[in-house]
């Protein structure tokens, strides 16, 4: 391998960072989709979690639009512990016994359990990134510019229509006000 190859090689940390938004892009697609072909609506804890996901995507965004830093890994971090905060306080709040849980289960577990899993799940990710960069030599800053490559493109445009339509479906449930307990009905839509 000679060192044009070698120096054309993307970074670790670029290619672990597209794949963490991936995820994060694949988690509000299940969502939406239970949404939109479910006609399962989001509770107002439920659309914190989904701004909780938004808010870690941004993180992985920004190390790709802007180069890697450490606040962008600590956005990532703070937003998971949220999101786990949240999703610990919807899984309380169905341990009754007897008490059926909101929305419907995939593989058996309720979104806000799926969620909780996810947000510790990403903690791990990122102490992944840092070790898989660690062992790569990406150390002191190497490896942080931005990216604006074919790749890194596709990924932000499914992010970002992903959160504009999270966006326009959460208006359209809950209007300018307070969004119902328990929604069955968009809002601007009666």
């Amino acid at each position: 391998m000679g060192t044009t190859e070698i120096s054309e090689q993307r970074p670790v940390g670029v290619i672990l960072n597209m794949l963490g938004l991936l995820g994060i892009s694949s988690v509000l697609t299940v969502a939406f989709f239970y949404q939109l072909a479910l006609g399962e609506l989001p509770c107002p804890l439920c659309l914190l979690q989904r701004a909780g996901f938004i808010a870690i995507g941004m993180g992985f965004l920004f190390n790709m639009r802007l180069g890697e830093r450490p606040s962008h890994y600590a956005m990532i971090l703070v937003a998971s512990l949220v999101t786990g905060f949240i999703s610990m306080r919807q899984v309380s709040l169905h341990l009754a016994p007897g008490d059926p849980g909101y929305g419907s289960a995939l593989l058996g577990l309720h979104f806000y359990t799926w969620a909780l899993i996810a947000a510790v799940g990403i903690v791990c990710y990122v102490a992944l990134v840092f070790v898989l960069k660690d062992v790569a030599g990406e150390r002191d800053g190497a490896g942080s510019a931005p990216i604006n490559e074919p790749a890194s493109n596709v990924v932000f445009a499914i992010f970002a229509l992903l959160v504009a339509a999270n966006l326009l479906s959460t208006v359209l449930e809950c209007g300018a006000g307070q969004c119902d307990d328990n929604p069955v009905r968009y809002l601007l839509l009666k």
